[in-house]
Order: C-alpha cells, then structure tokens, then sequence
C-alpha cells in the first residue's frame, strides 16, 4: 500500500509504536478500502460473550492509490517497516498474521448519534490519575492487581468510561486545549479526538 507520503508512513509508525509500549505482543489490524486506510488497534481487552469493556484506538490515513486489504498484523512488524523509510509512502503489508479476538469487532460505520463533548484537557487528567493507581496497585499487589485495573478503567466520569480517556491519551489522540466529541451507537462509545478515534463497547 502507498500512504500519499513520507510523513504518513512516519505518523503510522509513531502510532503503531505507542499501541506497542501498551502491549508489545499487540496487533494492528490494517483495513484499506478505497484511498482510505484504517488501522485499528487493541487498548483494553473485553469479557464476556459480548466482549464488554473493550476499547479500540483508530487513526486513518489517506491512500496514494486504491487499495484492498483486511488483515491482522504484528505491531513490531508494522513498526519495523516504518523505521526504515525509503523516501515514499510505501507500506509494505507484512506477511506474518496474528490472532486477536478484538479484531473479530466491527464498530458501526454509521447511525452514531452525538453524545456531547469533553474538555481533552480533562480526559487527560483522568488518564493520569487512572495509570498512577494502577502503577501503586501493580507495586503493592503485583499479579493480582489486575481487579484494580478492571475497577479503575471501568469508571463512568463524565458519562463515558475511564478506559476511554486512557486509550485516547495513551495513543496520543489528545491535544492539549482541544475538546472531544462524544458519540453512540447502540452498546458503542466513539470519543473523537483531533488525534484519532477511540471505540468502547
């Protein structure tokens, strides 16, 4: 696939690498149609039938020229392929898959109903609080602070879950001084940031 330049396979790679440092056994699931590439990445992990809890980061970019593709990759592959540009756009599809349930998840394209919007500001504070409680958790308890984890990143603040903010800061969705929309569709939440999408169902 070709991204329309250098600096969008550069902004992939940096996107990819932060999906990483959460999860450096994670996957990318990498879904072009048309000029359009959406890559799709695993935050918190769902339970249940329904997969509940689960959060979703998505950023898109925009194709140099038409391309199909629906694949779950690596996110080491994807980050190795864009450390080393060769002065264009050119994505290399790695050849290796991986498996992830999340993938198996495909938030509505349409029918989102707005939701309001949040200070970035605030879902970021949010964030920060959340991982320190978690950090002191992990320190105290080790393995077993995995409830707290679930507890913190459950919380509803200011009618979407903690989990959200974190996803949105942790991927670098957020800008400071910017606001999020909020958006839903059914058991999904859409926070839409100037950085990216984070889904929650």
């Amino acid at each position: 696939m070709r991204l329309v330049d250098p600096v969008a396979l550069a902004d992939l790679g940096r996107y990819a690498g932060r999906a990483r440092a959460l999860d450096t056994q994670g996957a990318m699931r990498l879904q072009a149609s048309g000029e359009v590439l959406a890559a799709w990445v695993g935050v918190l992990e769902g339970r249940g039938i329904l997969s509940e809890g689960t959060v979703l980061g998505l950023r898109t970019f925009a194709l140099a020229r038409p391309a199909r593709c629906d694949v779950v990759v690596p996110l080491g592959a994807v980050t190795d392929r864009t450390a080393r540009p060769d002065g264009t756009g050119d994505l290399r599809v790695p050849p290796t898959r991986a498996l992830a349930p999340w993938s198996a998840l495909t938030p509505p394209r349409s029918g989102w109903e707005p939701g309001g919007r949040l200070p970035a500001d605030d879902l970021a504070r949010v964030a920060r609080e959340g991982l320190a409680e978690v950090g002191d958790a992990v320190r105290e308890r080790g393995a077993a602070a995995g409830f707290v984890r679930d507890r913190v990143w459950g919380r509803e603040v200011a009618g979407v879950r903690a989990g959200g903010a974190f996803a949105a800061f942790a991927l670098g969705f957020l800008a400071p001084g910017s606001s999020v929309t909020v958006l839903r569709s059914a058991r999904w939440t859409r926070l839409t940031a100037p950085g990216g999408h984070v889904l929650m169902r």
